[in-house]
């Protein structure tokens, strides 16, 4: 059995916590009360979302507020100013992943992948069912379960409309549990990139961003050199189909809102306080995590 797939169920009643949290916000739900609203006992929901997020449901909703998103925007203000010193670099640590990337050519992209073999199937992850797709030279396709596989593949061969797809799920796997592993463990995953010039320098500048921080769209604009093309970066944003790897889920609004994402709101809000627990948690003795 793969090593995540608890995981990935429990991601659903996550993903429906956080729902309701989003929901009732202004009530300030107890534990009691979200526990009832996803027909667990308040003590099964704590030991869930610790062995899911490896922090109690109050840490990792506080992460999820406003006022937190906002104390990290002030923070990646700092990092990126150091950051966008250095220059852009296209490979960062993920986790204790590292991500590299390269782009492809104008003629390739306009081939549409004529001659290419790309491999593609669906796993699970902590986050839902994904489906990946990669080429000899990396991965080129991340997308999380929001349709039905058909619409999902089909959606994947119209972006390479001459590639021949080839399916194979158990490949499928083995790199989602190199993304994913249980323990942290070192590696390297290359990505293919297909975007414009300007679309690619988003994603690696989002590739070199922190797990467990986040940036704002000015902020981002601002480290490419171009602070008035927040908008503009926000397009790139949406353009991305390479999920996680190219971390767009860490870009939330300037006032601290979540924002839109392609593969859900909730989901999106999970990743980033999965995230910001595994980043605090490994700072502190487990002893200290609530």
């Amino acid at each position: 059995m793969y090593d995540n797939e608890p995981e990935s169920r429990h991601y659903a009643i996550v993903a429906r916590a956080i729902s309701y949290i989003r929901t009732h916000a202004r009530a300030q739900p107890s534990l009691e009360d979200i526990a009832a609203a996803v027909h667990l006992s308040p003590h099964h929901l704590q030991r869930l979302f610790a062995d899911w997020a490896g922090i109690s449901p109050k840490r990792f909703l506080q992460y999820l507020t406003k006022e937190h998103a906002r104390r990290q925007l002030a923070v990646s203000a700092d990092v990126l100013s150091a950051a966008g010193e250095a220059g852009l670099s296209s490979t960062s640590r993920l986790h204790d992943l590292m991500v590299s990337c390269e782009a492809m050519t104008p003629g390739e992209i306009k081939s549409g992948g004529r001659g290419l073999a790309i491999g593609h199937g669906v796993g699970p992850s902590p986050f839902g069912d994904v489906l990946v797709a990669w080429t000899p030279r990396g991965v080129c396709h991340f997308a999380f379960r929001v349709d039905d596989e058909a619409t999902m593949v089909a959606e994947l061969a119209a972006r390479w409309p001459a590639a021949t797809l080839q399916r194979d799920d158990a490949q499928a796997q083995a790199l989602l549990r190199q993304i994913f592993p249980r323990t942290p463990t070192r590696g390297t995953v290359h990505l293919v990139l297909r975007g414009t010039n300007f679309q690619i320098k988003v994603w690696e500048a989002l590739i070199r961003t922190e797990p467990g921080h986040v940036v704002s769209y000015q902020q981002l604009a601002r480290q490419l050199g171009q602070p008035g093309a927040s908008r503009a970066v926000g397009s790139a944003i949406a353009a991305n189909t390479i999920g996680f790897l190219i971390p767009c889920h860490r870009v939330i609004r300037e006032g601290g809102e979540v924002g839109q994402y392609r593969w859900g709101s909730e989901r999106k809000l999970a990743l980033i306080g999965w995230e910001a627990g595994a980043r605090d948690t490994r700072s502190v003795s487990p002893a200290c995590v609530d």
